[in-house]
């Protein structure tokens, strides 16, 4: 218990010192989950209401690939990525790989089908009556689905805050597509993966107290929504 408390005191000190390489690596992971949740939801939540709504051909074997991607493992992820953007591979010379670019772009394919799924949920829970009731009253498809989505918007946000859960803890690709370059690609959870292996224990402690403090964070502000709508 000496080594978790001396390790969780020094974790502290380098927080409150404001520690520039525990610091770099936090806006790192921020900077590029934000922006993976942002591209992955302008894709997963068109999907998901598309597949909660849509009536074509195959659809049961569409929602099965949608569940199978979602478990989809981070490194198989990174690998394909890695092909793609590697020198040898159609787009090598965009120059993007070990860049926070490439971490986004792997980042975005990971949690699109979690957005996706999530949406769909929480429009199959929607009333049945939104979609007719608008169209009846003279909305467009589009101003019906709009208001479709307006009723469930929590359920979307529960979904865009699951694809955040998704990334901001995933190594895989931002160990393979970042390559982990100090003060550049460096994320919180690459750089937990390195110190700690290499016996730094106390400064991958840091970097998991602020991870686990995201984290509870983006979960209470769910819930404090949550709780406003109804009431």
């Amino acid at each position: 218990m000496g080594f978790i408390s001396d390790s969780l005191r020094e974790a502290l000190a380098l927080i409150l010192a404001g520690d520039r390489e525990v610091f770099t690596a936090v806006l790192t992971s921020l900077d590029v989950a934000v922006w993976s949740v942002i591209f992955a939801s302008i894709g997963g939540v068109p999907v998901g209401i598309a597949v909660a709504l849509g009536k074509f051909p195959m659809m049961g074997a569409i929602r099965v690939l949608l569940n199978s991607l979602m478990a989809m493992p981070t490194v198989v992820v990174g690998l394909v990525v890695y092909g793609f953007l590697s020198r040898m591979g159609p787009f090598g010379s965009l120059g993007l790989l070990f860049t926070p670019q490439a971490i986004i772009i792997g980042e975005t394919v990971l949690a699109m089908p979690v957005v996706a799924n999530y949406t769909v949920a929480a429009i199959q829970g929607a009333d049945e009556r939104i979609l007719p009731t608008a169209l009846t009253l003279g909305a467009s498809r589009f101003q019906s689905l709009c208001q479709l989505t307006r009723e469930v918007r929590f359920g979307v946000v529960a979904a865009i805050i699951a694809g955040f859960g998704r990334v901001i803890a995933e190594v895989g690709v931002a160990m393979m597509l970042g390559g982990n370059i100090r003060f550049f690609t460096r994320t919180m959870t690459t750089a937990i993966a390195l110190e700690t292996s290499k016996g730094e224990f106390a400064f991958g402690l840091a970097l998991g107290v602020i991870l686990m403090s995201v984290s509870l964070a983006v979960n209470i502000f769910l819930t404090l929504a949550q709780e406003s709508h109804s009431a």
